[in-house]
């Protein structure tokens, strides 16, 4: 059985698009088509059902990717490694994540590695893009604050973001901490909320999570990056909630203020996610090994 042809059945398994695997493997979208074809009359078996957007496998298409996926992907990663035996950074590596996470705990994390010849090229967004972008090979690694699903990517968790609720020094003076603990949310009313976006989506999780309701109103400040959040807190905006990671010398200095110390605080799980099959590639394999390391201290 030629090896093209299971190369490119199981770039289609994985991305559910004869669109999407033609520029993973650097073919024509009629190539891919004609080399499923061709694969399906070898085995005499459909392998896929095509939909009006992308397709889906069949239980042939199943069980043949269940036994060749790990030996197509050991022969990429000896065909890599065989590209870079001499320097495994030779080719630069695409990696993209949230803007607060990625600049203060990804990239410093990378600086050993670029000093041992990693090069970086770096990408800032929202997770269900880049996730996007790395289904269709625009990214190597991203770093996910949603966990990824889907054939066409692996991912491992990386570390756990603890949310708190935070007001700057003037808005806390006003806020009487024991109500809020004993009567929950519904003394927040009318106090103006920060966000990075106009859903409220940390503030709505956080709610939901220790109050067992939703935030009432909208947000007072909208600004698309956590850092201009905090510090619009740490002006007197309003309140929010962070992650603490990115305000723990606030909250250390009395910069801020944490209004509630819950015995378990709302956390929010991130994932480092590679294209499936490309995880043993050894500059990305190096890079997701480091972060995995370097995360525990996080």
């Amino acid at each position: 059985m030629d090896l093209s042809l299971l190369r490119t059945f199981l770039a289609v398994y994985r991305a559910g698009s004869l669109t999407a695997a033609a520029g993973l493997v650097g073919l024509s979208q009629p190539t891919v088509t004609a080399q499923l074809r061709a694969l399906e009359a070898e085995l005499g078996s459909q392998l896929f059902q095509r939909l009006p957007r992308g397709v889906a496998p069949t239980t042939v298409a199943d069980e043949l990717a269940a036994e060749v996926a790990s030996h197509i992907d050991a022969l990429a990663a000896v065909a890599e490694r065989g590209l870079v035996a001499r320097d495994p950074f030779t080719k630069p590596l695409h990696l993209a994540g949230p803007a607060e996470l990625t600049t203060m705990r990804v990239l410093p994390a990378l600086a050993p590695l670029v000093d041992q010849g990693l090069r970086l090229r770096i990408s800032l967004g929202l997770s269900d893009e880049l996730l996007a972008g790395l289904a269709a090979g625009r990214f190597d690694l991203v770093i996910s604050t949603v966990r990824p699903r889907g054939r066409a990517v692996v991912a491992a968790p990386l570390t756990d973001e603890e949310f708190v609720l935070v007001a700057g020094r003037s808005w806390a003076a006003r806020i009487d901490r024991e109500r809020l603990a004993g009567e929950g949310a519904g003394c927040l009313r009318g106090v103006p909320l920060v966000s990075y976006a106009e859903d409220l989506p940390v503030i709505r999780r956080y709610w939901r999570t220790l109050f067992g309701t939703r935030p009432t109103g909208s947000a007072t400040v909208v600004v698309p990056d956590l850092r201009g959040v905090l510090a619009a807190v740490v002006a007197g905006s309003g309140i929010s909630v962070l992650p603490r990671y990115l305000c723990t010398e606030e909250l250390a200095s009395g910069a801020l203020v944490a209004l509630l110390d819950p015995e378990i605080p709302p956390i929010n799980t991130l994932y480092v996610a590679a294209r499936a099959g490309t995880e043993h590639a050894p500059h990305i394999a190096a890079v997701r090994s480091r972060l995995l390391m370097q995360a525990r201290l996080w």
